[in-house]
């Protein structure tokens, strides 16, 4: 299907709201300029995901390394905000049905939901049922990876080399290797 020019334009222009996880798939193996070259600018940490990597002290180095070229955003909520509200009813007491699912996956939902963007997070499990109710867009990792290739930036053997150490970095990931996922994909 064919993009028109005002959907490419928005592409280019939306944020890519972060969750914890799929960030540190890329943040520990030094991934993180794939993320740049993608992203550059429209890359939005909640503030609840900022906070969690102050536990990683040599991660948010990276983060904060990524701010300062102009990178990423940290982004908060206002308390007031239908975003803070959704946020607060993930985390505490869902809807009928509705998983409580953790801050930052609640956050990102909450900020894709009343923003616009795509969501980056590779908790299906927690954060699906929010993704199809809201019809948000969403990535995981491998998604990413298969992105970064398409453009040129990684190969597949680069990207099985990514994959496996993020493996080894206790990433969950859907595959046993990158090339795994790009065969998933194709017969998808």
């Amino acid at each position: 299907m064919a993009t028109t020019a005002k959907q490419e334009a928005r592409h280019l222009t939306d944020g890519y709201f972060f969750d914890t996880d799929c960030l540190c798939a890329f943040l520990w193996v030094r991934g993180e300029s794939i993320l740049s070259k993608l992203y550059a600018g429209r890359i939005v940490l909640p503030a609840q995901v900022y906070d969690e990597l102050k536990r990683v002290p040599h991660l948010l180095n990276k983060v904060d390394a990524m701010k300062r070229n102009g990178d990423l955003d940290v982004e908060s909520m206002e308390v007031d905000s239908a975003e803070y509200h959704d946020y607060l009813q993930m985390t505490s007491m869902p809807e009928a049905g509705m998983r409580i699912i953790g801050k930052g996956e609640a956050a990102g939902i909450a900020m894709v939901k009343e923003r616009g963007g795509t969501l980056a997070s590779n908790n299906l499990r927690d954060i699906a049922p929010y993704v199809t109710k809201h019809h948000l867009t969403h990535i995981t990792t491998g998604d990413i990876l298969m992105e970064a290739m398409d453009a040129g930036f990684i190969s597949e053997a680069e990207g099985n080399r990514l994959w496996s150490h993020m493996l080894r970095k206790r990433r969950r990931l859907p595959t046993a290797t990158f090339s795994d996922y790009i065969r998933d994909r194709q017969t998808q």
